[in-house]
């Protein structure tokens, strides 16, 4: 919560991933983008003075959403609100760490970024059952279009198991870059690890401590839902890239290292 003179955020907000995110979006906008064209080059480019992110650091901490104006058109908005909700009233699309636009292959594109600072956060869990009429018949409509996800990517590569049943944040992370690229817009998938966050580790998490331990953690959490091929290769999404990568964050304060990546791309 911020107002003019107090900020305040609840407790679970200045630990693990979310702190970092927070602290890294709040650097002076070069340095933002500096740190995000680290993390998504070779394959894209952000620009300070003309992208867009989100959230704005500390004192603008909200976490994006897709609905926002600056990251889709008008039409798009409603086409992926439509696709994955069929009652929006008091009900939340996914939120994002970090989203930005940028430019991938000269057209203007997404990142999304999926961040983790310990073993904890990447979470199994299938979607929580719904407590109203609504939220039934959004979890339906969101069980169809994941399955329309599902089929579309295994077009593409097989080996895809998205579901609402299990390891359901990452599910839509890749159903969602795949709708978001099905409409013509470029997207990055980033699955960003801050490595050796202390704080968590003081607390008995089990943190990450190098790019391969990340990179391994990833594609283990992934087995069987996400083909391993998947996280190095571009997707071509009927002729617009989807492209899903892993990449390592320092995570001590401040970041003593740049993004860095495993796969050669």
């Amino acid at each position: 919560m911020t107002s003019s003179n107090t900020i305040s955020f609840p407790a679970r907000d200045v630990f693990g991933s979310r702190f970092r995110c927070l602290l890294l979006t709040h650097q002076p906008g070069p340095v933002v983008a500096g740190l995000l064209n680290d993390l998504v080059r070779p394959h894209a480019v952000v620009e300070g003075g003309r992208d867009y992110w989100m959230p704005r650091g500390l004192l603008d901490p909200n976490e994006s959403r897709l609905g926002e104006p600056e990251f889709l058109s008008d039409s798009n908005r409603k086409a992926i609100q439509t696709w994955w909700l069929a009652v929006s009233r008091n009900a939340n699309t996914p939120n994002w760490d970090i989203v930005s636009t940028c430019t991938i292959d000269g057209q203007p594109g997404l990142v999304l970024v999926e961040a983790k600072a310990h073993v904890a956060e990447l979470g199994s869990a299938g979607k929580s059952a719904p407590k109203s009429h609504n939220g039934w018949k959004n979890l339906e409509r969101i069980t169809i279009a994941m399955a329309e996800a599902n089929r579309e990517l295994n077009d593409v590569i097989p080996g895809f198991s998205l579901t609402v049943e299990s390891h359901y944040q990452l599910c839509n992370r890749f159903a969602w870059s795949w709708k978001i690229a099905s409409m013509g817009v470029p997207v990055i998938l980033v699955y960003l690890g801050f490595l050796n966050a202390d704080d968590m580790a003081e607390r008995g998490q089990t943190t990450f401590k190098s790019d391969s331990e990340w990179d391994e953690a990833v594609r283990d959490y992934g087995s069987g839902i996400v083909p391993d091929e998947a996280w190095t290769k571009k997707l071509d999404i009927d002729g617009t890239p989807f492209i899903p990568i892993i990449r390592a964050m320092d995570g001590r304060w401040p970041a003593k290292g740049r993004g860095s990546r495993q796969d050669g791309r």
